[in-house]
């Protein structure tokens, strides 16, 4: 269940309200919309509502603080726009998209990328003792295919079980090697399913000092919240609380943030 959010002061909500886009004119309604949005704040949910702290396009595109998904969503017009726009910035791939932590889909920017790999990412040489055995058998088709299909992909592999690919799939995207490229709905619905190097070559192979890294993922949250409360930017990012504390406190020590109590961080240019 999501997490009770604290009372934050107006200030900072109208604040989350422009650079989040939760405002009516601010409300997102196409694919380069999108792309530029996700741009601005380095990285977002695709689905959560305002329930879940953070960036999401979902809000970004109903336009509003208080926006909360249907149960239906098939019949709820900002949920199909959403969906449409989530499958069309996919398809161009100009923004990377994914399941990273706690099996969370999130945009991330380019410009951010690297910082994210250097948290989550996973070096070539580690993959034989730290991925699956059903993982490394998906990831040696799509290094010889490049993409595939999830059916094809699932007999060429040998990793007929649905619940055991899906695993793999997503404990391959946890460490940015493996990323949807296309969703296709006619004749049948499936992912294509690609090597993420293969789109983001330079953005992966670019890896910054992890500290720094902790650090640049600290500043795009705080940029677009005005105050993260305690936990916050461990909830939205899926990193620990010691490395977002590390993430936060270099902001502090930069001049770029000032701590006002425990957990609780606050960007100096609204002070």
């Amino acid at each position: 269940m999501p997490t009770q959010q604290p009372i934050l002061p107006e200030l900072i909500e109208a604040y989350r309200d422009r650079f989040w886009h939760r405002e009516p004119e601010l409300r997102i309604e196409e694919v380069l919309g999108a792309e530029r949005f996700i741009d601005d704040v380095g990285f977002c949910s695709t689905m959560t509502d305002s329930r879940r702290p953070g960036p999401s396009l979902y809000i970004a595109v109903c336009g509003r603080r208080d926006a909360h998904m249907p149960r239906n969503i098939q019949k709820d017009p900002e949920s199909r726009l959403t969906w449409t726009i989530k499958d069309e910035i996919v398809r161009r791939g100009r923004v990377y998209y994914g399941k990273l932590r706690g099996n969370r889909a999130t945009f991330i920017s380019r410009k951010l990328l690297p910082h994210f790999n250097a948290i989550s990412g996973l070096g070539r040489k580690q993959e034989s003792t730290a991925l699956s055995q059903p993982a490394q058998k998906i990831l040696k088709v799509l290094r010889k295919e490049w993409e595939m299909a999830t059916g094809d992909l699932r007999d060429e592999s040998g990793v007929h079980d649905r619940t055991t690919f899906t695993k793999a799939i997503d404990e391959l995207q946890r460490v940015l090697k493996v990323v949807p490229s296309e969703i296709v709905y006619q004749p049948k619905f499936t992912y294509i399913w690609s090597l993420a190097e293969s789109r983001f070559q330079d953005e992966l192979t670019a890896i910054p000092n992890r500290d720094v890294a902790l650090k640049e993922i600290a500043k795009a949250y705080l940029l677009g919240a005005g105050l993260t409360w305690r936990g916050e930017l461990a909830r939205v990012t899926g990193l620990t609380n010691p490395d977002a504390g590390i993430g936060n406190w270099a902001l502090v020590e930069e001049g770029f943030a000032t701590r006002i109590s425990p957990g609780v961080y606050r960007l100096n240019e609204i002070l």
